[in-house]
């Protein structure tokens, strides 16, 4: 459910709730609506327009033929009224048509529903907990942008004060940091600490998990385990017990091995867009046009291929099925070791389209 609703939203949704179409969400938010007619401090209609809205609502209930308590004929009390679900519900299209007008502001401020971001400060920290069931918007004190993952919490310092901008995750996150070399940015979890100076990376490190990953979309990341961490290490000067991490590249962390493993992420993104159309081209320059794209390093026998060429093109296909499809022609193959690809060829040996 959106935070806010405009106008003719509201009427469609208001329409989904005689037709018992709503969705669970919905229909509690209508109903909170409801309730905060009956409150004292609810939204209220001006005096002059009570009598009018109220006539044309059981002026309506009439011509649609809805049966009426007969209670609630005799007492036409503005609150009374709203006690019948039935009427309740088919008053709520009349109200709207007679006096939204009137009622939009304070429909509005009602409506909103519970903040997806749980904010609490106490004792100098500020804690924001992402309570919805979709990724939520933080905007930090230094300007850096955070996407917190549902469940999710980050603890930091009030204003991030300090000499060094720290903060601790439980769950995942996406980070998109300020820079500021004097004050490095400091991402504690249980078990690493991801140092950057500013750049996009993600965390992924949820209470009791068996690992925890750090994966970099643009920059440098310094990453360490957390016990006996050197907290003055940047990724200019990384710990000597840590990784440094590029654009594509991820750690994974192993708490019952106690290491880090480096890999290249799942789907390594274009971090340089290159022109992928090649005919009778040399094999090195495709695969050099790969690295520069990816950011990726791509190990071979330069002597091996010296003389090969190859005509091909690519178009959207993830960099892992471009690289199929490039050994598919080559007759070679492919695997991936330490964050780099290594690809095998016995040479010059192309393989016929099929």
């Amino acid at each position: 459910m959106p935070e806010t609703v405009t106008e003719a939203e509201f009427q469609l949704l208001l329409q989904r709730y005689l037709d018992g179409r709503c969705t669970p969400q919905e229909r509690a938010a209508v109903e909170r609506w409801y309730d905060c007619l009956e409150e004292p401090e609810g939204m209220q209609l001006p005096g002059q327009n009570q009598e009018a809205v109220e006539d044309a609502i059981w002026q309506r209930l009439a011509t649609q033929n809805i049966p009426v308590p007969a209670e609630t004929k005799v007492v036409r009390h503005p609150a009374a009224w709203w006690q019948a679900p039935t009427l309740r519900i088919a008053a709520a299209l009349v109200l709207v048509a007679v006096a939204l007008g009137l009622l939009w502001p304070a429909v509005r401020r009602n409506w909103a529903p519970a903040a997806p971001i749980a904010v609490t400060v106490a004792n100098g920290w500020t804690q924001q907990t992402n309570t919805s069931q979709q990724p939520q918007a933080v905007r930090l004190p230094d300007n850096s942008r955070v996407t917190l993952h549902p469940g999710s919490s980050l603890r930091y310092p009030v204003a991030l004060a300090g000499t060094r901008r720290e903060v601790h995750l439980i769950g995942e996150a996406y980070f998109q940091v300020s820079k500021n070399p004097q004050r490095p940015f400091l991402v504690f979890t249980n078990q690493v600490v991801t140092t950057v100076l500013g750049t996009s990376f993600r965390v992924k490190a949820y209470h009791n998990a068996a690992q925890a990953s750090v994966s970099v979309r643009e920059g440098k990341v310094a990453v360490q385990t957390r016990a006996g961490a050197d907290l003055s290490a940047t990724p200019k000067r990384p710990a000597a017990a840590g990784v440094l991490l590029l654009p594509n590249q991820q750690a994974v962390y192993s708490a019952a091995k106690r290491r880090f493993t480096k890999e290249l992420v799942a789907q390594p993104a274009v971090l340089v867009p290159q022109p992928f159309e090649f005919e009778e081209r040399p094999v090195a320059e495709v695969l050099a046009a790969l690295e520069k794209a990816y950011g990726v390093d791509i190990v071979y026998d330069r002597a091996t291929l010296a003389h090969c060429t190859v005509s091909i093109t690519f178009y959207d296909e993830p960099l892992f099925g471009k690289l199929d499809l490039l050994c598919k022609s080559l007759g070679a193959s492919y695997s991936i070791s330490d964050a780099q690809i290594l690809l095998h060829s016995n040479g010059c040996q192309l393989v016929p389209a099929s």
